[in-house]
């Protein structure tokens, strides 16, 4: 299976007239300069300095709403990065936008600079949630926006968050189907978290904001991420990237953030099967196969499924075994 690479290129909070409540991009995005496209030749190029030439490489705009920004500079980024494209040396560019800041204009001119994949920032399919959360978009342009990038032939990714105002696990698993059914290509899964010097911080501290338990997050994350999967959304991020900023010392004020978060998740995927497979086996000892991608999240974060299975078992081994699906296991017993 080929392996994927970006080169992330962060643009902060450079156009975007909503202020959703959550939203500090510079404290998420771990960043606080704006490249200009004149930088762009020389971040590209030190980051293809440390990736194999034998991955799909994506030079990726991340961080703000691309499309939202002046059309000519848009244009000014894209010629930068699409050299990299015309010689080869990347496969394609990504971006992430606004669903309200997508027309035909602007397909076109991505369309013209070699951009694969548009990643919306959805949130949620709830006009309620999305009301709540200062989003200053609804359903109806969801759906659209995503209507106009399928027929492009774009690979459409959609954003979705858990915990934001309004929002329940219900709800939540209801935006995970409406991801599929717009025919998403691909899906990053975000808990909310409180940042400091956000609308959603006053809400929390004057209690009218809750946010999740890290348990009640990790369990939601699960349904929607097996949701997801079973119906061919490729999962590429689940949980915010770690970064100094993200700390209790510094931005974090509250909310499910854990640095291992997928980690968390996928430990609590793979309790279920080995739950599932464990209810009638009678044994001393156990061997446990799976596929090398997936053993430590078979044996847990913290070891957690292991030490869960050595209650029962004396001795508990896990195993790599590459002609396994993702989530086959064999097991053997003494």
């Amino acid at each position: 299976m080929k392996k994927y690479n970006n080169i992330p290129i962060f643009i902060p909070e450079l156009a975007c007239p909503h202020q959703c409540v959550f939203c500090d991009q510079t404290k998420i995005s771990g960043t606080q300069n704006i490249p200009q496209p004149a930088e762009i030749l020389d971040i590209v190029n030190e980051h293809l300095q440390t990736i194999p030439a034998d991955r799909h490489i994506n030079i990726a705009f991340f961080g703000g709403s691309f499309t939202g920004i002046p059309y000519s500079l848009q244009e000014s980024y894209l010629k930068e990065a699409y050299k990299f494209v015309e010689t080869k040396q990347v496969a394609g560019i990504r971006l992430s936008t606004r669903p309200d800041y997508i027309n035909t204009k602007i397909l076109d001119l991505l369309k013209s600079y070699g951009v694969e994949t548009i990643e919306l920032g959805a949130q949620s399919t709830d006009d309620y949630v999305l009301k709540k959360s200062g989003r200053g978009h609804t359903y109806k342009d969801i759906e659209k926006a995503s209507q106009l990038i399928n027929s492009y032939g774009f690979n459409l990714g959609l954003q979705m968050m858990i915990g934001l105002p309004g929002d329940t696990c219900e709800k939540s698993v209801k935006t995970a189907k409406d991801i599929i059914k717009l025919g998403a290509e691909n899906s990053r899964i975000y808990p909310t978290l409180v940042v400091k010097g956000t609308a959603l911080e006053k809400m929390y501290h004057s209690g009218k904001y809750i946010p999740l338990q890290l348990d009640e997050a990790v369990e939601i994350t699960k349904t929607i991420y097996k949701i997801l999967e079973e119906n061919n959304v490729k999962i590429i991020r689940t949980g915010l990237h770690p970064s100094e900023e993200l700390t209790p010392e510094k931005s974090l004020v509250a909310g499910p953030y854990h640095s291992s978060f997928k980690e968390l998740v996928l430990t609590e995927i793979w309790s279920d099967i080995l739950s599932e497979k464990f209810k009638s086996i009678n044994a001393e000892d156990v061997v446990i196969q799976a596929n090398k991608a997936q053993l430590n999240y078979a044996v847990g974060f913290k070891a957690k499924n292991k030490n869960i299975l050595l209650k029962k078992y004396s001795k508990v081994k896990f195993v790599a075994n590459n002609s396994l699906q993702k989530y086959e296991i064999n097991v053997s017993c003494n």
